[in-house]
Protein backbone atom coordinates (compact mmCIF):
# COMPACT_ATOMS: atom_id res chain seq x y z
CA UNK A 1 0.00 0.00 0.00
CA UNK A 2 1.33 3.43 -0.38
CA UNK A 3 -1.01 5.09 2.08
CA UNK A 4 -0.63 4.48 6.18
CA UNK A 5 -3.84 2.95 6.33
CA UNK A 6 -4.80 -0.11 8.18
CA UNK A 7 -7.62 -2.67 8.64
CA UNK A 8 -8.03 -4.64 11.55
CA UNK A 9 -10.67 -7.76 11.19
CA UNK A 10 -12.64 -9.20 13.43
CA UNK A 11 -14.98 -11.70 13.22
CA UNK A 12 -15.97 -14.55 10.56
CA UNK A 13 -14.71 -15.41 6.68
CA UNK A 14 -16.67 -13.18 5.52
CA UNK A 15 -15.14 -10.11 7.33
CA UNK A 16 -11.92 -11.18 6.27
CA UNK A 17 -12.96 -11.04 2.37
CA UNK A 18 -13.75 -7.87 2.97
CA UNK A 19 -11.32 -6.04 4.90
CA UNK A 20 -9.08 -7.16 1.94
CA UNK A 21 -11.35 -5.24 -0.18
CA UNK A 22 -11.71 -2.33 1.95
CA UNK A 23 -7.95 -2.21 2.18
CA UNK A 24 -7.69 -1.96 -1.58
CA UNK A 25 -10.03 0.58 -1.39
CA UNK A 26 -7.65 2.65 1.11
CA UNK A 27 -4.53 1.80 -0.36
CA UNK A 28 -3.92 5.69 -0.91
CA UNK A 29 -4.87 7.01 2.42
CA UNK A 30 -2.68 8.36 4.98
CA UNK A 31 -3.21 7.63 8.82
CA UNK A 32 -7.00 5.79 8.53
CA UNK A 33 -7.35 2.91 10.65
CA UNK A 34 -10.54 0.67 10.18
CA UNK A 35 -12.01 -1.72 12.50
CA UNK A 36 -14.34 -4.15 10.91
CA UNK A 37 -16.29 -5.31 13.79
CA UNK A 38 -18.38 -8.72 15.03
CA UNK A 39 -21.29 -8.53 16.56
CA UNK A 40 -22.64 -11.91 17.04
CA UNK A 41 -21.51 -12.66 20.94
CA UNK A 42 -21.24 -10.27 23.79
CA UNK A 43 -17.44 -10.84 23.79
CA UNK A 44 -17.14 -10.30 20.27
CA UNK A 45 -18.43 -6.66 20.91
CA UNK A 46 -15.87 -6.64 23.78
CA UNK A 47 -12.92 -7.63 21.65
CA UNK A 48 -14.26 -5.09 19.14
CA UNK A 49 -14.43 -2.08 21.97
CA UNK A 50 -10.68 -3.72 22.84
CA UNK A 51 -9.84 -3.47 19.09
CA UNK A 52 -10.54 -0.31 18.87
CA UNK A 53 -8.69 1.30 22.00
CA UNK A 54 -5.73 -0.49 21.43
CA UNK A 55 -5.41 0.64 17.74
CA UNK A 56 -5.88 4.32 19.41
CA UNK A 57 -3.24 3.98 21.54
CA UNK A 58 -0.84 2.53 18.43
CA UNK A 59 -2.13 5.23 16.40
CA UNK A 60 -3.05 8.23 18.04
CA UNK A 61 -3.09 10.64 15.29
CA UNK A 62 -5.17 8.53 12.91
CA UNK A 63 -8.25 8.90 11.93
CA UNK A 64 -10.06 5.58 13.17
CA UNK A 65 -13.27 4.50 11.64
CA UNK A 66 -15.39 1.27 12.49
CA UNK A 67 -17.76 -0.55 10.05
CA UNK A 68 -19.03 -4.29 10.69
CA UNK A 69 -22.01 -5.44 12.17
CA UNK A 70 -21.44 -3.86 15.39
CA UNK A 71 -21.29 -0.54 13.71
CA UNK A 72 -25.05 -1.32 12.77
CA UNK A 73 -25.49 -2.77 16.04
CA UNK A 74 -24.10 -1.63 19.22
CA UNK A 75 -24.04 1.80 17.24
CA UNK A 76 -24.87 4.32 19.50
CA UNK A 77 -22.30 2.68 22.07
CA UNK A 78 -19.47 3.11 19.63
CA UNK A 79 -20.21 6.24 18.05
CA UNK A 80 -20.27 7.19 22.27
CA UNK A 81 -16.30 5.95 22.32
CA UNK A 82 -13.73 8.44 22.61
CA UNK A 83 -11.54 6.89 19.96
CA UNK A 84 -14.14 6.42 17.38
CA UNK A 85 -14.25 9.19 14.61
CA UNK A 86 -16.91 7.99 12.72
CA UNK A 87 -19.00 4.74 11.57
CA UNK A 88 -19.49 3.28 8.40
CA UNK A 89 -22.68 1.12 7.80
CA UNK A 90 -22.20 -2.32 7.38
CA UNK A 91 -24.25 -2.64 4.29
CA UNK A 92 -21.66 0.32 3.04
CA UNK A 93 -18.57 -0.70 3.94
CA UNK A 94 -17.61 -1.82 0.15
CA UNK A 95 -18.47 1.90 -1.73
CA UNK A 96 -15.71 3.46 -2.09
CA UNK A 97 -18.01 6.52 -1.54
CA UNK A 98 -18.53 5.70 2.36
CA UNK A 99 -14.44 6.27 2.23
CA UNK A 100 -14.41 9.38 0.58
CA UNK A 101 -11.94 7.84 -2.14
CA UNK A 102 -11.82 7.79 -6.12
CA UNK A 103 -14.36 5.15 -7.18
CA UNK A 104 -11.87 3.31 -9.57
CA UNK A 105 -9.76 2.10 -6.59
CA UNK A 106 -6.56 0.32 -6.90
CA UNK A 107 -6.86 -3.23 -7.93
CA UNK A 108 -7.77 -5.77 -5.54
CA UNK A 109 -4.64 -7.66 -4.46
CA UNK A 110 -4.70 -11.02 -1.86
CA UNK A 111 -2.33 -10.79 0.99
CA UNK A 112 -3.36 -14.62 1.62
CA UNK A 113 -3.00 -17.76 0.05
CA UNK A 114 -6.45 -18.76 0.40
CA UNK A 115 -8.46 -16.46 -1.08
CA UNK A 116 -11.87 -15.65 0.04
CA UNK A 117 -15.27 -14.92 -2.41
CA UNK A 118 -17.84 -13.58 -0.72
CA UNK A 119 -21.02 -15.50 -3.21
CA UNK A 120 -23.78 -14.09 -0.62
CA UNK A 121 -24.14 -11.70 1.69
CA UNK A 122 -27.41 -11.36 4.56
CA UNK A 123 -29.69 -13.79 5.96
CA UNK A 124 -33.27 -13.95 5.39
CA UNK A 125 -33.72 -16.29 8.60
CA UNK A 126 -34.59 -15.99 11.86
CA UNK A 127 -32.60 -17.97 14.42
CA UNK A 128 -33.78 -16.84 17.97
CA UNK A 129 -30.13 -16.03 19.19
CA UNK A 130 -29.12 -14.04 16.26
CA UNK A 131 -28.35 -10.46 15.28
CA UNK A 132 -26.29 -10.98 12.38
CA UNK A 133 -29.70 -10.29 10.00
CA UNK A 134 -29.69 -6.88 12.06
CA UNK A 135 -25.56 -6.14 10.55
CA UNK A 136 -25.89 -7.64 7.35
CA UNK A 137 -30.10 -7.42 5.83
CA UNK A 138 -31.61 -9.71 3.59
CA UNK A 139 -30.12 -12.38 1.86
CA UNK A 140 -28.72 -11.49 -1.77
CA UNK A 141 -26.59 -13.11 -3.89
CA UNK A 142 -24.09 -12.84 -6.77
CA UNK A 143 -25.08 -14.17 -9.91
CA UNK A 144 -22.60 -17.23 -11.07
CA UNK A 145 -21.03 -14.59 -13.68
CA UNK A 146 -19.74 -12.30 -11.33
CA UNK A 147 -18.53 -14.90 -9.01
CA UNK A 148 -16.38 -16.52 -11.57
CA UNK A 149 -15.14 -13.35 -12.74
CA UNK A 150 -14.05 -12.82 -8.84
CA UNK A 151 -12.50 -16.73 -9.00
CA UNK A 152 -10.52 -15.36 -11.91
CA UNK A 153 -8.91 -11.99 -10.40
CA UNK A 154 -7.34 -14.37 -7.60
CA UNK A 155 -6.40 -17.26 -9.63
CA UNK A 156 -4.84 -14.54 -12.31
CA UNK A 157 -2.57 -13.17 -9.14
CA UNK A 158 -1.49 -16.45 -7.80
CA UNK A 159 -4.51 -17.71 -5.54
CA UNK A 160 -3.69 -21.70 -5.26
CA UNK A 161 -7.10 -21.86 -3.05
CA UNK A 162 -10.31 -20.18 -3.26
CA UNK A 163 -12.93 -20.21 0.13
CA UNK A 164 -16.57 -19.45 -1.51
CA UNK A 165 -18.14 -17.53 1.88
CA UNK A 166 -21.09 -15.40 2.92
CA UNK A 167 -23.63 -14.73 5.73
CA UNK A 168 -25.43 -18.38 4.81
CA UNK A 169 -23.82 -19.62 2.10
CA UNK A 170 -26.66 -22.23 1.33
CA UNK A 171 -29.06 -19.77 1.09
CA UNK A 172 -27.05 -18.76 -2.09
CA UNK A 173 -29.18 -18.52 -5.20
CA UNK A 174 -32.97 -18.27 -3.30
CA UNK A 175 -32.90 -14.85 -4.40
CA UNK A 176 -32.04 -15.35 -7.93
CA UNK A 177 -34.79 -15.30 -11.18
CA UNK A 178 -34.08 -18.94 -11.41
CA UNK A 179 -33.06 -19.65 -7.97
CA UNK A 180 -30.30 -22.66 -8.63
CA UNK A 181 -28.91 -24.31 -5.86
CA UNK A 182 -25.63 -23.58 -4.58
CA UNK A 183 -24.27 -26.91 -6.54
CA UNK A 184 -24.68 -25.19 -9.33
CA UNK A 185 -22.46 -22.75 -8.68
CA UNK A 186 -19.74 -24.96 -7.10
CA UNK A 187 -19.89 -27.36 -10.46
CA UNK A 188 -19.50 -23.84 -12.33
CA UNK A 189 -16.39 -22.45 -10.80
CA UNK A 190 -14.93 -26.06 -10.87
CA UNK A 191 -16.27 -26.66 -14.57
CA UNK A 192 -14.74 -23.03 -15.36
CA UNK A 193 -11.22 -23.27 -14.14
CA UNK A 194 -10.07 -26.62 -14.54
CA UNK A 195 -6.22 -25.82 -13.01
CA UNK A 196 -7.75 -24.61 -9.37
CA UNK A 197 -6.29 -26.85 -7.17
CA UNK A 198 -8.18 -26.19 -4.20
CA UNK A 199 -11.97 -24.97 -3.77
CA UNK A 200 -13.03 -25.00 -0.21
CA UNK A 201 -16.73 -24.13 1.39
CA UNK A 202 -16.77 -21.81 4.50
CA UNK A 203 -19.61 -22.82 7.13
CA UNK A 204 -23.15 -24.12 5.39
CA UNK A 205 -26.55 -25.43 7.04
CA UNK A 206 -26.45 -28.87 6.23
CA UNK A 207 -29.73 -29.14 6.15
CA UNK A 208 -29.94 -27.05 2.72
CA UNK A 209 -27.19 -29.06 1.10
CA UNK A 210 -28.69 -29.61 -2.15
CA UNK A 211 -27.77 -32.93 -4.16
CA UNK A 212 -25.50 -31.83 -6.49
CA UNK A 213 -23.40 -30.28 -3.85
CA UNK A 214 -23.63 -33.25 -1.98
CA UNK A 215 -22.46 -34.99 -4.94
CA UNK A 216 -19.43 -33.09 -4.91
CA UNK A 217 -18.26 -33.63 -1.82
CA UNK A 218 -18.60 -37.25 -1.86
CA UNK A 219 -16.28 -37.33 -5.21
CA UNK A 220 -14.94 -34.47 -6.52
CA UNK A 221 -11.28 -34.36 -5.28
CA UNK A 222 -10.66 -30.70 -5.57
CA UNK A 223 -13.11 -29.66 -3.46
CA UNK A 224 -11.38 -30.02 -0.16
CA UNK A 225 -12.79 -32.44 2.41
CA UNK A 226 -14.26 -30.42 4.82
CA UNK A 227 -16.96 -29.80 5.89
CA UNK A 228 -17.87 -26.90 8.77
CA UNK A 229 -21.75 -26.92 9.80
CA UNK A 230 -23.60 -24.15 11.22
CA UNK A 231 -25.18 -26.81 14.06
CA UNK A 232 -25.48 -25.04 16.80
CA UNK A 233 -26.91 -27.99 19.33
CA UNK A 234 -27.45 -31.63 19.36
CA UNK A 235 -30.60 -32.25 20.98
CA UNK A 236 -34.08 -31.70 19.56
CA UNK A 237 -35.63 -29.24 22.05
CA UNK A 238 -33.27 -26.59 22.07
CA UNK A 239 -33.15 -26.24 17.98
CA UNK A 240 -36.46 -25.81 17.72
CA UNK A 241 -36.54 -23.05 20.38
CA UNK A 242 -33.35 -22.02 18.24
CA UNK A 243 -35.63 -21.64 15.35
CA UNK A 244 -32.74 -24.08 13.15
CA UNK A 245 -34.47 -26.02 10.56
CA UNK A 246 -32.66 -29.77 11.12
CA UNK A 247 -32.69 -31.94 13.53
CA UNK A 248 -30.20 -34.29 15.33
CA UNK A 249 -31.19 -36.98 13.06
CA UNK A 250 -30.81 -34.98 9.41
CA UNK A 251 -26.87 -33.53 11.16
CA UNK A 252 -25.98 -37.44 11.01
CA UNK A 253 -27.79 -38.52 8.42
CA UNK A 254 -25.43 -36.30 6.55
CA UNK A 255 -22.13 -37.05 7.65
CA UNK A 256 -23.38 -40.63 7.74
CA UNK A 257 -23.85 -40.44 3.62
CA UNK A 258 -20.47 -38.19 3.05
CA UNK A 259 -18.35 -40.66 4.85
CA UNK A 260 -19.36 -43.17 3.45
CA UNK A 261 -18.49 -42.16 0.11
CA UNK A 262 -15.46 -39.87 1.24
CA UNK A 263 -14.54 -41.59 4.81
CA UNK A 264 -11.18 -38.68 5.01
CA UNK A 265 -13.65 -35.68 5.14
CA UNK A 266 -13.30 -34.19 8.07
CA UNK A 267 -16.31 -32.18 10.36
CA UNK A 268 -16.34 -29.16 11.78
CA UNK A 269 -19.50 -27.27 13.75
CA UNK A 270 -20.61 -24.32 15.67
CA UNK A 271 -21.64 -25.38 18.85
CA UNK A 272 -23.92 -22.80 21.54
CA UNK A 273 -23.32 -23.57 25.24
CA UNK A 274 -25.81 -22.95 28.04
CA UNK A 275 -28.91 -21.83 25.47
CA UNK A 276 -31.69 -20.21 27.41
CA UNK A 277 -33.82 -23.23 28.89
CA UNK A 278 -31.22 -26.02 28.45
CA UNK A 279 -30.82 -28.68 31.24
CA UNK A 280 -28.49 -31.06 31.77
CA UNK A 281 -29.85 -33.83 29.87
CA UNK A 282 -30.05 -31.61 26.83
CA UNK A 283 -26.17 -30.30 27.26
CA UNK A 284 -25.40 -33.48 27.53
CA UNK A 285 -27.07 -34.28 23.61
CA UNK A 286 -24.67 -31.23 22.84
CA UNK A 287 -21.58 -32.93 23.78
CA UNK A 288 -22.53 -36.63 22.47
CA UNK A 289 -23.10 -35.18 19.11
CA UNK A 290 -19.00 -34.05 18.99
CA UNK A 291 -18.61 -37.65 19.17
CA UNK A 292 -21.42 -39.01 16.90
CA UNK A 293 -20.25 -36.43 14.20
CA UNK A 294 -16.34 -36.60 14.79
CA UNK A 295 -16.20 -33.23 15.25
CA UNK A 296 -12.48 -32.15 15.08
CA UNK A 297 -13.03 -28.92 13.95
CA UNK A 298 -15.25 -27.13 16.76
CA UNK A 299 -15.98 -23.54 17.09
CA UNK A 300 -18.15 -23.46 20.37
CA UNK A 301 -19.72 -20.43 21.98
CA UNK A 302 -20.83 -19.62 24.89
CA UNK A 303 -24.48 -17.64 24.63
CA UNK A 304 -24.67 -14.85 25.36
CA UNK A 305 -28.23 -12.33 25.08
CA UNK A 306 -28.21 -10.28 22.27
CA UNK A 307 -30.20 -7.23 21.55
CA UNK A 308 -33.72 -7.31 20.30
CA UNK A 309 -33.85 -10.76 19.97
CA UNK A 310 -36.00 -13.15 21.57
CA UNK A 311 -33.73 -15.96 23.02
CA UNK A 312 -32.87 -12.60 25.01
CA UNK A 313 -36.48 -12.98 26.94
CA UNK A 314 -36.14 -16.38 27.21
CA UNK A 315 -35.47 -17.80 30.93
CA UNK A 316 -31.46 -17.61 31.09
CA UNK A 317 -28.85 -19.18 33.02
CA UNK A 318 -25.83 -17.88 34.82
CA UNK A 319 -23.04 -17.02 33.82
CA UNK A 320 -20.61 -19.70 35.54
CA UNK A 321 -22.67 -22.23 34.22
CA UNK A 322 -22.62 -21.29 30.81
CA UNK A 323 -18.73 -20.86 30.90
CA UNK A 324 -18.63 -24.72 32.71
CA UNK A 325 -20.55 -26.38 30.05
CA UNK A 326 -18.67 -24.42 27.28
CA UNK A 327 -15.16 -25.86 28.71
CA UNK A 328 -16.66 -28.86 28.70
CA UNK A 329 -18.03 -28.50 24.73
CA UNK A 330 -14.30 -27.55 24.17
CA UNK A 331 -12.41 -30.40 25.95
CA UNK A 332 -14.70 -32.51 24.26
CA UNK A 333 -13.90 -31.65 20.77
CA UNK A 334 -10.05 -31.52 21.86
CA UNK A 335 -10.15 -35.17 22.54
CA UNK A 336 -12.00 -36.01 19.11
CA UNK A 337 -9.32 -33.75 17.84
CA UNK A 338 -6.15 -35.44 19.18
CA UNK A 339 -7.29 -38.61 18.29
CA UNK A 340 -8.26 -37.29 15.15
CA UNK A 341 -4.98 -35.80 14.72
CA UNK A 342 -3.04 -39.12 15.73
CA UNK A 343 -4.36 -41.07 13.08
CA UNK A 344 -3.08 -38.95 10.50
CA UNK A 345 0.21 -39.46 11.43
CA UNK A 346 2.74 -41.44 8.87
CA UNK A 347 -0.15 -40.71 6.10
CA UNK A 348 0.69 -38.28 3.22
CA UNK A 349 -0.92 -35.03 2.98
CA UNK A 350 -1.20 -32.44 0.57
CA UNK A 351 -0.28 -28.94 2.38
CA UNK A 352 -0.79 -25.71 1.07
CA UNK A 353 2.24 -23.30 2.85
CA UNK A 354 0.70 -20.40 4.79
CA UNK A 355 3.27 -17.53 5.83
CA UNK A 356 4.00 -18.44 9.14
CA UNK A 357 5.78 -21.65 8.99
CA UNK A 358 2.68 -24.23 9.02
CA UNK A 359 0.25 -24.79 6.26
CA UNK A 360 -3.71 -26.31 5.52
CA UNK A 361 -3.91 -29.69 4.54
CA UNK A 362 -7.32 -30.81 2.20
CA UNK A 363 -9.24 -31.76 5.55
CA UNK A 364 -7.85 -28.11 7.05
CA UNK A 365 -5.43 -29.84 9.60
CA UNK A 366 -2.55 -27.98 10.18
CA UNK A 367 0.81 -29.08 9.67
CA UNK A 368 4.36 -27.63 9.79
CA UNK A 369 6.15 -26.86 6.91
CA UNK A 370 10.35 -27.18 6.11
CA UNK A 371 11.70 -23.49 7.11
CA UNK A 372 11.48 -21.53 3.75
CA UNK A 373 8.77 -22.77 1.92
CA UNK A 374 7.61 -19.93 0.22
CA UNK A 375 3.82 -18.99 0.82
CA UNK A 376 0.99 -20.82 -1.77
CA UNK A 377 3.25 -23.71 -2.58
CA UNK A 378 1.48 -26.99 -2.56
CA UNK A 379 3.84 -29.87 -0.92
CA UNK A 380 3.66 -33.43 0.12
CA UNK A 381 4.33 -34.07 4.02
CA UNK A 382 4.17 -37.10 5.85
CA UNK A 383 4.10 -36.14 9.54
CA UNK A 384 5.90 -39.08 11.75
CA UNK A 385 5.50 -37.68 15.18
CA UNK A 386 2.25 -35.40 16.28
CA UNK A 387 4.29 -33.49 18.39
CA UNK A 388 6.46 -32.22 15.58
CA UNK A 389 4.28 -31.98 11.83
CA UNK A 390 0.76 -31.49 12.94
CA UNK A 391 -0.29 -28.71 15.49
CA UNK A 392 -3.69 -28.58 16.01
Amino acid sequence: MSGNSEVISLGCRLNISESEQIKAMLAGEDDVVVINSCAVTSEAVRQTRQAIRKARKARPEARLMVTGCAADIERDQLAAMPEVDGLVKNTAKLDPRAWNVPLDAPPFVPSRTRAFVTVQNGCDHACTFCVIPQGRGKSRSQTIPQVLEEVEKHLALGAPEIVLTGVDVTSWGHDLSDKPPLGKLVSAVLDRFPDLPRLRMSSLDGIEIDPQLEELFMGEDRLMPHLHLSLQHGHDMMLKRMKRRHLRADAIALVERLKAKRPEIAIGADLIAGFPTEDAAMHSDNLSIIEALNIVHGHVFPYSPRPDTPAARMPQHDRPLIKQRAAQLREAVRAQRSTWLHTLVGQSLSVLAERDGTGYAPNFARVEVPQGTAAGTILTITPNELSEGLLR
